[in-house]
């Protein structure tokens, strides 16, 4: 049985819910003739052996407990945005939502990791109608949000490819020209918000 156990389902059902929820909240701000909040939607539920592998990895017992509730990723959105301020308005957005709470946020665009990375991090707690693994119905499950820019999510896919693949040659270096492109990107996301705020300021 998946490490989720009988929540495999409701966990679809989350990230089906979730996403729309998300798709209205652009629709709004669309309706309202403001720009659209964000490029790309993209989400997943996180696979099963995957989940297993990071409760291994953080010490964790490999049950459905830790999946729900040590881990808070099992349900993940990625919010891919234009501009840096797009990233803003969409936190905006969120904070003041009534279908969820927000009980955790990691700022790595203003505080970027050591090798580069780039992003916002929110955790939900999302209130739903399925029973969950505490007994409770409507019950809370965990959601990741994760937001970026386009820059930003062009270079965490390389940064990922280059994670996950065995025998490569010279990884020093390659680790290396990623920091440099990564605080190249870094620097291009401003001048485009810069060059952005100057169109609309001659309108």
């Amino acid at each position: 049985m998946s490490i989720y156990g009988p929540y495999d389902q409701d966990l679809q059902k989350i990230l089906a819910t979730t996403r729309d929820r998300i798709q209205q909240l652009n629709q709004a701000v669309v309706t309202a003739h403001q720009p659209k909040l964000y490029e790309h939607l993209i989400g997943r539920v996180k696979e099963p052996a995957s989940m297993e592998e990071k409760c291994r990895r953080k010490g964790y017992p490999v049950t459905t407990e830790s999946a729900l509730r040590r881990c808070h990723d099992a349900v993940g959105l990625r919010i891919v945005c234009n501009f840096i301020d797009d990233i803003d308005r969409c936190l905006k957005q969120l904070r003041r939502a009534n279908w969820c709470t927000i009980v955790q946020e990691k700022d790595y665009i203003t505080n970027a990791k050591p090798n580069g990375y780039r992003s916002y991090h929110l955790i939900l707690d999302e209130l739903t109608p399925y029973k969950d693994i505490d007994g409770r119905q409507p019950g809370h499950f965990y959601v990741e949000i994760q937001l970026r820019t386009i820059a930003m999510d062009t270079w965490a896919s390389l940064e990922h490819e280059m994670k996950y693949k065995h025998h490569i040659k010279d990884p020093e270096r390659i680790s290396r020209e990623l920091k440099h492109c990564a605080d190249q990107l870094a620097s291009c996301d401003v001048q485009l918000q810069t060059i952005r705020q100057l169109i609309h300021e001659e309108n």
